[in-house]
């Protein structure tokens, strides 16, 4: 994970920046992103104390999906932002890893994030996507939850009076999802329902 920080965290950023621009979504800027690589962090590391293992490159591969997830929201915030995402992701590679092939786990990984329809067995094994789709869940909880919801809906165009059911609905597929993935790790669990009840 270190090595992965040190190797990538100035030329996502910067990439970020350039890429991001003058865009107003403040629930989905760099801070965002961060928050969503510190998730991922902390997922690794409970998954690595009960014995799992990940190929060396697993961390970068996940720190760059982290960063890169919802990029795409710079052109388009609405549910088509994974695949602008996805081919920001794609420049980011081709600029910092020209000669690196097998990177479409990644890809798909960054492409799919925001696709909520919770069924586990549908990631085709892909353990980028598992992890990248869970931080981004544990950053939609809490009083942060709450706000970035409201900008990302008001931004998609829900009527008002709508949001709070929308929030419920869309934030219980969220952690009912996290349950499923890692009901392995009950501290876990424990520590991010307290979360999910504050924004519910």
């Amino acid at each position: 994970i270190q090595k992965a920080e040190n190797a990538l965290k100035y030329p996502l950023e910067d990439f970020f920046a350039e890429r991001w621009g003058k865009t107003h979504l403040f629930s989905h800027d760099i801070d965002h992103h961060r928050r969503v690589w510190r998730y991922a962090k902390e997922l690794l590391e409970v998954i690595n104390s009960h014995g799992e293992t990940f190929i060396p490159e697993f961390p970068r591969k996940l720190m760059i999906a982290c960063y890169m997830h919802d990029l795409g929201m710079s052109s388009d915030p609405g549910i088509r932002h994974g695949i602008h995402s996805r081919e920001l992701c794609r420049q980011f590679l081709l600029k910092n890893f020209p000669d690196e092939p097998g990177c479409e786990d990644l890809l798909d990984a960054v492409e799919n994030h925001d696709n909520k329809e919770y069924n586990p067995d549908d990631s085709s094994g892909n353990e980028i996507l598992r992890l990248l789709s869970a931080a981004d869940d544990l950053d939609a909880f809490g009083y942060i939850g709450i706000y970035r919801y409201i900008e990302i809906y008001l931004a998609r165009g829900i009527r008002p009076e709508l949001i709070g059911f929308e929030i419920k609905k869309n934030a219980l597929g969220r952690f009912r999802n996290f349950e499923r993935n890692f009901g392995a790790y009950p501290d876990l669990i424990s520590k991010y329902r307290k979360k999910y009840l504050i924004l519910d």
